[in-house]
């Protein structure tokens, strides 16, 4: 974890990166920590992409975002006591509204279909 964190710090390690990593060797986003300023539908994006690649993967994904409210891109929250602390990641802020607000719903994973 302090790795991921200092890369992220760095700048280095992305959204995007996480979201990618995800797809192949992850369970999903956990305590990523983005400004508090993001928008509800871009937050509802990066769930529905999280549990997207979940069911195409057939595997149990999940997303925990902190929305820091108050933070901005590059300062650190700090969770306290044995939590830790994370840096406030960049997001992009492209309105994902279109298409969250279509509604439906993404399955579950099936792994009936593998036989």
């Amino acid at each position: 974890d302090a790795g991921m964190i200092h890369a992220a710090k760095e700048g280095v390690l992305k959204l995007e990166k996480l979201e990618a990593m995800t797809a192949v060797c992850s369970v999903g986003l956990d305590m990523i920590v983005i400004p508090g300023e993001t928008p509800a539908d871009v937050i509802s994006g990066i769930i529905a992409d999280e549990a997207a690649i979940g069911m195409v993967n057939s595997k149990t994904t999940a997303v925990r975002l902190i929305p820091a409210i108050g933070r901005k891109v590059g300062e650190t929250l700090d969770f306290g006591g044995l939590l830790g602390e994370g840096p406030v990641m960049p997001v992009n802020q492209t309105s994902d509204a279109v298409f969250i607000n279509r509604g439906g719903r993404i399955p579950a994973p099936l792994q009936a279909l593998k036989n």
